[in-house]
């Protein structure tokens, strides 16, 4: 199972809206004689790539998949079927898939086929790996992690309204790595007005388009933002309200001239915002500020996973806090990593306890 999660692991950032899968075909004597992972939606699915490779060799054998087998029909065939047709005579699941159409039934079809099958095995990592996927199927909105950069004293920008350099090179490397692997990276207006950012990805084997979503509720965004002069690094979607589009309808027009899709959702209602970006197709999303989305973020319940930057520089007195104390946020979350990127301290860590 183990190199199952390995495989499974080299579709991040390209499955969307699928899962990431991962699956090993192991012979009675011990020999691997198949792997495969799910490359992108509408490929084929990890099982069959195993299978494939497998060939004459799977009859008999047994297959190690991290994700519960589909025995549905989407862009490809019920993966159950194949498993059958190979003649496997064992399969073991990390973990059941939650989505309504496959939960169980797949493990049913497969047991009332003579195929023996064990659930559980590597459940944790099985679903830490696509905790997007689960939240999703669960709670219909993206998954969301709060990305932030910190100085030493807990600043976010030297003084308001200031563009800040914070962290080191290795960091800014570090989150372009972070970016590639989700779906869309969103920031407030305020952010676009301050600092500008492109929000692309750099140095990046990924392939697959990153979206830009501006949360921008009076529609403040201007049409020379920097955004808008890199429109094949991915779509920009900005999620405003029906007030603002009614009030700046030129505006609005001129930004759509642009390029840009406007989202509308209810003032100060970031749950729904996040449920029309699901039905966009967006399973995960990177929030990397400002100060106020993340507040509003947090206390709206919606984030799942939190990254902060420490860096060793200070700002003082004159610099613009985050929306709580840090300390504050890293005692709430659990499974907790701490390392080093270059100078800067990263600690990386989930609001819900994964086991």
């Amino acid at each position: 199972m183990d190199r199952a999660l390995r495989m499974a692991a080299l579709g991040r950032g390209l499955t969307s809206p699928n899962p990431l899968v991962g699956a090993v075909v192991i012979s009675p004597s011990g020999v691997v004689v198949g792997s495969g992972y799910h490359r992108r939606a509408g490929e084929p699915h990890a099982e069959v790539y195993a299978l494939r490779a497998a060939g004459p060799a799977a009859r008999g054998a047994t297959l190690f998949s991290t994700l519960e087998p589909c025995c549905h029909t989407g862009s490809t065939g019920p993966c159950v079927d194949r498993i059958v047709e190979a003649g496997i005579a064992r399969v073991v699941i990390g973990v059941e898939d939650p989505n309504p159409q496959v939960h169980g039934k797949g493990i049913q079809f497969l047991r009332e086929h003579g195929i023996a099958v064990t659930v559980g095995v590597r459940e944790t990592e099985a679903a830490r790996l696509n905790l997007p996927f689960f939240i999703r199927v669960r709670y219909g909105r993206p998954f969301v992690m709060m990305k932030v950069a910190l100085t030493r004293d807990e600043c976010v920008a030297e003084a308001l309204g200031v563009r800040s350099a914070i962290t080191a090179e290795q960091t800014t490397s570090d989150v372009h790595a972070l970016r590639a692997e989700f779906d869309a990276v969103g920031v407030g207006s305020g952010t676009v007005l301050i600092d500008d950012p492109e929000l692309t990805v750099r140095a990046s084997p990924q392939t697959r388009p990153l979206t830009r979503v501006i949360f921008d509720s009076r529609l403040r965004v201007p049409c020379s933002a920097a955004m808008f002069s890199t429109q094949q690094a991915g779509p920009i979607l900005i999620v405003t309200t029906e007030a603002a589009v009614t009030h700046s309808s030129d505006h609005a027009e001129a930004l759509e001239s642009l390029g840009a899709r406007l989202l509308v959702a209810p003032l100060h209602d970031l749950t729904s915002a996040l449920t029309v970006l699901s039905n966009e197709g967006i399973t995960s999303l990177l929030l990397e500020g400002g100060p106020i989305l993340h507040g509003a973020a947090w206390e709206a319940g919606v984030v799942d996973r939190v990254r902060i930057y420490v860096s060793q520089t200070e700002f003082g007195r004159s610099g613009v806090r985050w929306f709580r104390v840090r300390s504050a946020i890293v005692e709430s979350l659990n499974n907790l990593d701490v390392r080093m990127v270059g100078p800067d301290e990263c600690t990386d860590g989930y609001v819900h306890r994964i086991d």
